[in-house]
């Protein structure tokens, strides 16, 4: 019995050890942004309001979503993250896209609108204790 459910057991690691081309690297995050401070006031002070930062893989998109609550979404696309690109903000400061893929998500939540990608975009943490916000993982 034992000789038959081994192949099977060594197919399944197999399996389950296949690399994941849209996972998006770990890097420590632990960042705090003071919304006072000027660089950040007119970007993140309105609700509405968002901003580029350095962190993360490849850079975080903050947005502030309602008067006490900001979301932080990691910029490193959810999609062949070998090619490392980089999602930006629209125009219309509701979609974030892949210029790479084309792939879309909407910046309240992170959550996918239109493929080639499959997942939503990284979301990091956020802790708000005004002025202060607390970015991490």
């Amino acid at each position: 019995m034992m000789k038959k459910l081994l192949p099977l057991f060594l197919f399944a690691m197999f399996i389950g050890c296949k690399p994941d081309h849209d996972q998006v690297p770990y890097v420590p995050v632990d960042i705090w942004i003071d919304i006072n401070l000027p660089q950040y006031q007119q970007y993140l002070f309105p609700v509405g309001g968002w901003i580029y930062i350095t962190g993360g893989s490849r850079g975080i998109i903050v947005y502030h979503k309602s008067i006490d609550e900001f979301v932080a979404f990691e910029r490193h696309a959810p999609f062949n993250v070998d090619q490392y690109c980089q999602v930006v903000v629209n125009d219309d400061n509701v979609i974030i896209e892949d210029p790479c893929s084309n792939s879309q998500w909407v910046i309240t939540d992170g959550s996918l609108v239109r493929g080639p990608a499959a997942k939503s975009l990284l979301e990091y943490d956020v802790a708000y204790n005004n002025p202060n916000i607390h970015i991490f993982n």
